[in-house]
Order: C-alpha cells, then sequence, then structure tokens
C-alpha cells in the first residue's frame, strides 16, 4: 500500500506557493531598495526584515499544517474501498468549491450508471434462470418419449440430451454461484457418496464409449458442500470422458486430496496455466468447437469458494490428472 511521505508533501506545497514566494521574493528587493535610497538605519532594517520573517514563518506553518491534514484526509479516503462524499473536507475557495461541484456529478453519474447496470443484470439474471428453468420440462418430456422405445437412434439422442441437461445445469450454477443465495451447506459427507452421485450420472456415456472406470475405495469424510462438490466432479468427469477415446478414468484419493486421472489427449504445456480462465479453451479447444471454456472456470471459482483448491497435471497424448484438495476447509 503506498504510504505518505512528509518530503512529497512538503515538495507538493512548495511548487503550489512557488507563485507567491517570488512575490514576496520581489517585495523584499523592492524592500532593500527603497531602504538603501533613503539609507535608513541598518538597525532598524535588520529589525523590520527578522519581524517580517518571524510573521511570515508563523503563516507558512500555519498554513502547510492546513495543507498537510487536508491532504492527509484526502490521501486515506482515497485508500478506502468505499468514499464517502461527504467526508471530503469543505472547500475554502472558489475554485476548490468547482472541483467540488466536479465531483459530484462524476459521483452522481456513476451511482446512476450503477443503479442503471444493476437493474439490467437483476433483468437479465432473472430471465435465463426462468429460462433454465422451463427448458426442463421439454427436455424431460423428450427423455420420456425417447425411453419408450429402445433403439440406436433413441440411445445416440439421450446421450445428445444429456448433454443438454449438462448445460443447463452449468447455467444455472453459473447464475446461482454469484447470488447472494448461494445455497451453501457445509457439513462433513463421505467422499464415496459423493464420488458415486456423479459416477452414476455419467454411467450411460461410460457404457456407450467402453470407457472403463477403477473407483478405488474412499472411506474419509470431508467438510465441503455435497451439492457444489458434486457439480465439479461432474464437470471434471464430463471433460475427461469428452476427451478419452480409449482406456480408463481413475479416480481415488490420496490423504485429503481427491485425484481424478484419465488416459486421454491430454493438454498442451503452455495451456496448462490458463485453463481455468474463463473463456479458455487452448488447443483442445480449437480442436473441438463444442467448448467453450466455462466449466474448468467454474469449477475452481466453486472449489475457491468451498476453501478447497485444483490443480491440473497432463502429459499430451498420455492422460489429464485433476487433483481437488479438501484438506483446507477442514481446518474450520
Amino acid at each position: 500500500m503506498e504510504e505518505l511521505k512528509f518530503k512529497t508533501v512538503l515538495w507538493g506545497y512548495l511548487k503550489q506557493k512557488c507563485k507567491v514566494l517570488i512575490l514576496f521574493g520581489i517585495f523584499f528587493i523592492v524592500f532593500f531598495v527603497v531602504i538603501a535610497l533613503y539609507q535608513l538605519q541598518t538597525e532598524a532594517v535588520l529589525y523590520t526584515v527578522v519581524l517580517c520573517l518571524f510573521v511570515g514563518l508563523i503563516w507558512a506553518i500555519v498554513d502547510f499544517c492546513y495543507y498537510y491534514r487536508w491532504h492527509k484526509t484526502l490521501f486515506e479516503m482515497r485508500t478506502k474501498v468505499d468514499v464517502d462524499i461527504e467526508q471530503i473536507p469543505p472547500p475554502h475557495n472558489l475554485i476548490e468549491q468547482d472541483y467540488m461541484q466536479i465531483i459530484s456529478a462524476v459521483h452522481e453519474d456513476k451511482i446512476r450508471r450503477i443503479t442503471q447496470y444493476d437493474h439490467i443484470t437483476s433483468d437479465m439474471i432473472d430471465y435465463y434462470t426462468l429460462w433454465a428453468h422451463q427448458i426442463k420440462t421439454p427436455i424431460a418430456a423428450m427423455r420420456l418419449l425417447l425411453q419408450s422405445e429402445e433403439s440406436d437412434r433413441n440411445k445416440a439422442l439421450l446421450s445428445e440430451l444429456f448433454k443438454i441437461e449438462q448445460y443447463v445445469e452449468m447455467v444455472l450454477s453459473y447464475l446461482r454461484l454469484d447470488s447472494n443465495s448461494t445455497d451453501f451447506v457445509i457439513r462433513r459427507y463421505p467422499i464415496d457418496s459423493i464420488v458415486k452421485q456423479a459416477v452414476r450420472k455419467y454411467a450411460p456415456l461410460f457404457i456407450r464409449k467402453k470407457i472403463r472406470l477403477d473407483l478405488k475405495p474412499m472411506d474419509q469424510l470431508v467438510l465441503t458442500d455435497e451439492k457444489w462438490l458434486v457439480f465439479v466432479i461432474e464437470q471434471i468427469l464430463s471433460n475427461a470422458l469428452k476427451y478419452t477415446a480409449k482406456g480408463k478414468i481413475t479416480i481415488s484419493m490420496e490423504g485429503k486430496t481427491l485425484l481424478i486421472s484419465d488416459t486421454g489427449i491430454g493438454i498442451a504445456e503452455e495451456d496448462l496455466p490458463r485453463v481455468c480462465e474463463k473463456g479458455f479453451t487452448g488447443y483442445n479447444g480449437r480442436t473441438d468447437k463444442r467448448a467453450s471454456g466455462i466449466g474448468l472456470y467454474l469449477c475452481k471459482k466453486i472449489l475457491t469458494k468451498l476453501s478447497h483448491t485444483i490443480a491440473i497435471e497432463s502429459v499430451v497424448g498420455k492422460g489429464t490428472t485433476v487433483k481437488i484438495a479438501l484438506d483446507e476447509i477442514d481446518t474450520l
């Protein structure tokens, strides 16, 4: 954080008063010239000079103290997150009053723009939330129709319908995450139960793609939110299945860290630092045009809110391992 430096304030004060100092210098020159012309006594001259300097020094000290206090007040306000315009010291001259009027006008315009933006954002969130809930009805109807008849075509359509459902859930999670009503329920849950919920949801895709699941024993309790952690694991499984054509996906625990490994195409080394950035798709995303770059971004944001962390290790052509550290929140 920037510190208030006395030398900086003093230099600023001298620069502001330089014209006054020059004017007083001219006055002293005129004063000495007049005294020399009239040949006044030296003692009287020195007494007058010392008296003027003493009065001028007192005035300068008082004026500088006022200047320093004002600057300090404004400096401290600048470092605050939320500045109340009413706390700004009142103006003492016409120029300061002009500046205050400009600041007030800018502040009012800022408040108006923020209010307008909040209304627009609120309306947009309400609309997309309503849309996401309403779209579930036709999705459920389509699922029932497709399940009424067993055929390869219907199985393929059910697979695509499942992806649509996941995208809708992603939209809802994205909207809820920054909402003030985010329903976090933090308690101890068996990690085995959480993982199996996500695995059951993706079981049809495992079967359809003929990907083997190696689920290691996980007899541990973790302090977390069940619903949101299930969502994170689902997103990671979705990515693993998307980019794994053959082989297996392994889920295990290493201490308090959940490991999800696949034998897929892997992630380029230069893309690894940015895979959790919003909208970043990397090389794999450019190959697969359907990638949105939102899934891992949501995962990291959710895990951060839960005081967990995520780390990704990958080798191109060999696979990817996602590590979710669940031990940080356990210290609460």
